[in-house]
């Protein structure tokens, strides 16, 4: 490992936090709880920039099935955590996923189409089980599906224009002396 990517790992380490995947006070039920769940911690927002990235400067297949793998996966840990189970961990995948996308993205890992759609389908599952996990109480629950599909829909394409047109690469340029 150079020193430079040392240095990355020490300041990743150095900078984490736990993850903060929860919408506070927030009244509104539905739609907008829903919207805000992913925009409402930091370690959801990285994830999901993070895949859109990856996808984006990997470019061919990928900046299109790696999108929509995360929102389906997603979606399956979401209904799984509705239905009342409890996974443990769950806290601990969303905070390793936070890590290793934005590690996949920082470094352009070069992997196969697949084996991009399993790690961010993975990962999306178990930012869907804190969706289940922290819908408020009473709220409607295709609108609040509605809502924080939109919002990861949104930030995952964010991601992946960024990816496209400006590439991953030369984020981590300067580190890979």
């Amino acid at each position: 490992m150079t020193r430079s990517r040392a240095l990355l790992a020490l300041v990743l380490v150095a900078t984490a936090t736990p993850a903060l995947a929860h919408p506070g006070g927030l009244a509104a039920h539905g739609f907008i709880a829903g919207a805000m769940h992913p925009l409402g911690g930091a370690d959801h927002v990285a994830a999901m920039l993070a895949a859109g990235l990856w996808a984006g400067s990997a470019g061919g297949q990928a900046r299109i099935l790696w999108p929509a793998v995360f929102l389906t996966a997603m979606l399956g840990g979401f209904a799984v955590a509705a239905a009342g189970f409890v996974v443990p961990f769950a806290e601990a995948g969303i905070a390793a996923s936070v890590v290793a996308l934005l590690a996949a993205a920082l470094f352009g890992a070069r992997v196969p189409a697949a084996l991009g759609a399993a790690a961010c389908g993975l990962f999306a599952a178990f930012h869907g089980l804190a969706h289940g996990a922290e819908m408020p109480a009473g709220a409607a629950t295709a609108a609040y599906v509605s809502g924080f599909m939109v919002s990861t829909a949104a930030l995952l394409t964010t991601g992946a224009v960024l990816g496209r047109f400006v590439g991953a690469g030369r984020f981590m340029a300067p580190l890979r002396a």
